[in-house]
C-alpha cells in the first residue's frame, strides 16, 4: 500500500507541476523584460542569449517538485486514513502514469530543442511586474509595458 501511495504521489506531482503553472512577467536587473514559469517558484524563464532559448533554475525546480510531492502525499495519506478501503479505479491508475510520462517527455523535448542554460538558482535580481496562471495548452499572455515610454 505504501509503494502505491508513493507512486501515485509522484505521478500526480509530475502531472500537476506541468499542467497548471503560474507565469511571471518580470524585469530582471539590467535586462529587458522576460517571462518566467513555475509555481510556487519560477523555475524556467526566457533566455537572454537567443530569442528561442530558455533558462532553467535547478534549485527552484526541485523545490517546486518537493512542494507538489508533499502536497499530494499528504492528500493521499489523508484520504487513505479517512477512507480506509478507498481504491483508485483501475482506469484512472492506467491513465495517470502514461500522462505523467507524456508530460515529462514533452518537457524534455522542450529543453533539448531550446538551446537551454542551466543555473543552480537565479543569478540575478528581478522586479515582478505581473503574474497569472496558465494551463499547458494555453498561450502565455505577454503584457505590454508602457512605463518606459511615459517620460
Amino acid at each position: 500500500m505504501k509503494q502505491v501511495t508513493l507512486k501515485l504521489a509522484v505521478a500526480f506531482s509530475i502531472i500537476s507541476m506541468f499542467l497548471l503553472t503560474k507565469w511571471w512577467f518580470a524585469l530582471p536587473i539590467d535586462s529587458p523584460d522576460k517571462l518566467y514559469w513555475g509555481f510556487p517558484f519560477a523555475f524556467m524563464g526566457e533566455g537572454f542569449h537567443t530569442s528561442m532559448s530558455y533558462q532553467f533554475f535547478l534549485l527552484e525546480f526541485f523545490a517546486n517538485l518537493a512542494v507538489y510531492f508533499s502536497f499530494w502525499l499528504v492528500l493521499i495519506l489523508s484520504v487513505n486514513k479517512w477512507v480506509p478501503n478507498f481504491k483508485l479505479p483501475n482506469l484512472v491508475s492506467k491513465i495517470i502514469w502514461p500522462l505523467a510520462l507524456i508530460l515529462c517527455t514533452g518537457f524534455i523535448i522542450l529543453i533539448s530543442i531550446s538551446n537551454p542554460i542551466f543555473h543552480f538558482n537565479r543569478p540575478y535580481d528581478w522586479e515582478i511586474l505581473q503574474t497569472g496562471k496558465v494551463f499547458i495548452w494555453e498561450n502565455t499572455p505577454r503584457p505590454e509595458r508602457f512605463d518606459s515610454f511615459s517620460k
